[in-house]
């Protein structure tokens, strides 16, 4: 009788919750345990999920834009300097009074011209050309710029883009004026050269392309006398995405 009673209270404390001091008593069973790790797996299958769906989006992607390279075949715009019309072109020595002959020498370029561009797209779909600024140059110093609006070209066709560059009294100093003076004066040829790049976008479906970009770099020849063009030479530099 007495080993009953003393199992039995052996029984009793092992099932006894646990009892903080002051507080009452918490019993932690094994149901606790499991609702914690069924979280921890549910939580790992939704990061599974979500990674299985990210990898199958981006293979998707890849998928589509190579079905649109093998169909489309896309080729690079065809962007050149047509024609360059000279409505005004002077340049001035500076002789101001009072100066010495060991002062720099300076000069003044004063000059409007107008630039026809001829766009051409070679490729089965639309292109879409952002706003580009051609930059005119003498000798690596900027004269002026030409901006060409965004616009729009379809598929198989040629069009052309005029914009003009107005310069007055640009001041040209030191050696550059000096080169400046001589070239127009004694050699009547003053060269100048225009560059830029000009971003384009295909567009198939609704959807666009990445950014291409083509830089173009034109050299001309102006003669101040006839104020007419004499010679062009353009091509395009190089072909980013």
């Amino acid at each position: 009788m007495t080993s009953r009673t003393t199992q039995a209270n052996g029984d009793h404390h092992r099932r006894r919750p646990y009892a903080p001091p002051g507080g009452r008593a918490q019993y932690l069973g094994p149901s606790s345990y499991s609702s914690s790790s069924s979280s921890a797996a549910s939580l790992k299958g939704c990061c599974c999920c979500l990674f299985l769906l990210l990898t199958f989006l981006a293979l998707l992607a890849i998928a589509v834009i190579l079905v649109i390279v093998l169909v489309v075949k896309p080729k690079k715009p065809q962007f050149d300097l047509q024609q360059v019309a000279v409505q005004y072109f002077l340049v001035a020595p500076s002789v101001a009074a009072g100066t010495t002959a060991s002062a720099p020498p300076a000069a003044y370029l004063s000059l409007n011209i107008s630039l026809l561009f001829t766009a051409e797209n070679p490729n089965k779909v639309g292109i879409r050309y952002g706003e580009t600024n051609f930059v005119v140059m003498y000798r690596g110093v900027p004269l002026g710029v030409a901006t060409v609006p965004a616009f729009e070209q379809p598929a198989h066709s040629t069009r052309l883009v005029q914009t003009w560059v107005s310069v007055s009294r640009f001041n040209v100093l030191q050696a550059d004026a000096v080169d400046l003076v001589r070239d127009a004066a004694v050699d009547d040829r003053v060269e100048l050269h225009v560059t830029g790049d000009v971003g384009a976008k295909i567009r198939v479906l609704g959807f666009t392309s990445p950014r291409v970009q083509v830089s173009v770099q034109c050299a001309m020849v102006i003669s101040p006398r006839k104020q007419s063009l004499t010679d062009k030479q353009c091509g395009v530099d190089g072909l980013n995405v």
